[in-house]
């Protein structure tokens, strides 16, 4: 067997309508619709039918912070250079999100940040794909900092 690309990810979050604000409204999700009687809705990129489910579970217990069992984080890609890379980042600060840290993983560079609900969240542009198809262990280099 052999993974193509991350199909989908689905969260549990405390309100519906607070996290479309972000995926949707903020990053650019595509709303294709809702289930469970309007409890959680599904939202694409375009790429395939779906790449993301919002289940709204209200004030259900969360995972503690920290280290943890579970999601880690998400990695959505935002381009293909450095310069749209520096405009998610301009989108976001107009937006008030807080960036909590940016690498260069040489295979890629990145932006973090967390959703409504505490989430992790990855936006990322891949280095030219050479660099790891040339040296597939390139994904395995130390983090270094990012500047934009």
């Amino acid at each position: 067997m052999k993974a193509h690309y991350l199909g989908h990810v689905v969260f549990y979050v405390r309100d519906l309508e607070r996290s479309l604000a972000f995926y949707r409204d903020v990053l650019g999700f595509q709303e294709v619709g809702r289930i469970f009687n309007g409890a959680a809705a599904a939202l694409t990129s375009g790429r395939t039918h779906h790449e993301l489910l919002l289940i709204q579970v209200g004030d259900a217990p969360g995972p503690a912070a920290g280290r943890r069992r579970g999601l880690y984080h998400i990695g959505i890609k935002v381009g293909d250079s450095l310069d749209e890379l520096r405009a998610a980042k301009k989108e976001l600060d107009a937006a008030g999100i807080a960036i909590g840290g940016m690498s260069d993983h040489t295979v890629s560079q990145s932006l973090y940040l967390h959703d409504p609900d505490g989430n992790e969240v990855e936006l990322y542009v891949d280095a030219d794909a050479a660099v790891w198809r040339n040296n597939p262990e390139a994904v395995l280099s130390p983090i270094k900092p990012l500047r934009l």
